[in-house]
């Protein structure tokens, strides 16, 4: 067995495929998201809109250094991890996760993704929109359409990014049950 290190666009599974491999297989799991908000007391958000890019890139790395410590101190080594969705722009964060397992991506279909993202923007009365992600804020969209185009562009970039970084790219547009069955058997290629 080896340590899986799940990577891909916020909301297409990460942590619920990681939480479920690692049931599965009686493994440790992390989050580098719930790592980072012990280690500061705030959420991703939070940090970043508080400190900007460079304050959450320090802390996402130091998250990412926790949770390689906590694999090596395992005795087997094997652990499943679940990483931020921006995480293929932190160099730094991506290289020590390397040292500690195989980078999956996840690719999930552009609209299930959009889907996912684009429920949670609120229209306001007045028809303003709120509650989503910075990269899309600001461009600052004016209708839920301009959003999906936003998103849409951003997905595009984001993927190929994620496919030159990972080392296997696994195709999770599947059941939960399904896409955690391959993600177990990739853990003991």
């Amino acid at each position: 067995m080896k340590t899986l290190v799940l990577m891909g666009m916020k909301h297409c599974g990460k942590s619920t495929l990681a939480r479920l491999v690692a049931e599965k297989n009686k493994l440790k799991f992390f989050d580098t998201d719930d790592v980072m908000r012990d280690m500061t007391g705030k959420s991703p958000r939070e940090i970043m809109s508080e400190g900007g890019a460079e304050s959450f890139y320090a802390a996402e790395k130091n998250a990412c250094q926790k949770v390689v410590d906590e694999i090596n101190a395992l005795s087997d080594k094997c652990a499943v991890v679940a990483t931020g969705g921006g995480i293929c722009n932190n160099k730094e964060a991506v290289e020590l996760l390397k040292t500690a397992g195989v980078l999956v991506y996840l690719n999930v279909k552009k609209n299930v993704v959009t889907h996912r993202v684009v429920r949670e923007i609120k229209v306001g009365k007045d028809g303003s929109l709120s509650n989503m992600p910075a990269y899309i804020a600001k461009k600052n969209p004016r209708t839920i359409k301009e959003a999906r185009k936003i998103f849409s562009d951003f997905f595009d970039e984001r993927s190929k990014i994620y496919k030159e970084i990972s080392n296997v790219t696994v195709n999770a547009s599947y059941s939960k049950k399904k896409n955690a069955a391959i993600l177990s058997e990739l853990l003991h290629s």
